[in-house]
């Protein structure tokens, strides 16, 4: 390769790589606060695909982050419910288990959606999703009890939120 073919071919490379990178900034700047800025630009850092990814691939990288999070949500209630035998408890976190199981299988569903370009299901299926945290949470205020899921719950909304946010705005360009 010619040394000229080689610089063509490098400054490609960085024009691409610079687009991708455009591509994840203006989806982070898309929901207008400096705060979520930072912290969706933290959440992608998860997966290094998405430096690289357009809008659609972005949609999905965000669907396989946040299906993550919920099954390590799904280990830390097993471990809870494993460790705390009051029965109020145990039919919270019961609850909780139940639906951020149904929360994983929600975001497999979103990612074929957006694939097949059925944006508009896929965010019906992220908004599913996205009510997981805060039925759990709430399970646990009814009850009168301390959420010993506030942490994990707090986390997996702002991905929700995140997922959901990045998925519109495909409809913008779909």
């Amino acid at each position: 390769m010619r040394q000229s073919q080689a610089l063509s071919l490098l400054v490609l490379l960085l024009l691409l790589a610079s687009s991708s990178a455009s591509i994840l900034e203006d989806a982070c700047r898309s929901f207008g606060n400096p705060d979520t800025y930072n912290i969706c630009i933290k959440f992608f850092k998860a997966d290094k695909e998405s430096a690289l990814a357009n809008k659609r691939g972005l949609a999905v990288i965000a669907t396989g982050i946040a299906k993550k999070t919920a099954a390590v949500t799904l280990k830390r209630i097993a471990a809870l419910k494993a460790k705390d035998k009051d029965p109020k408890i145990q039919a919270i976190l019961f609850f909780c288990d139940h639906f951020y199981s149904m929360a994983v299988g929600l975001f497999d569903e979103a990612a074929i959606f957006i694939w097949s370009n059925k944006v508009g299901d896929a965010v019906t299926s992220l908004g599913s999703a996205w009510n997981v945290p805060r039925s759990c949470e709430d399970e646990f205020r009814k009850a009168g009890v301390k959420s010993p899921l506030h942490a994990e719950n707090s986390k997996f909304e702002m991905e929700c939120i995140i997922t959901v946010g990045v998925t519109e705005r495909l409809r913008v360009v779909s």
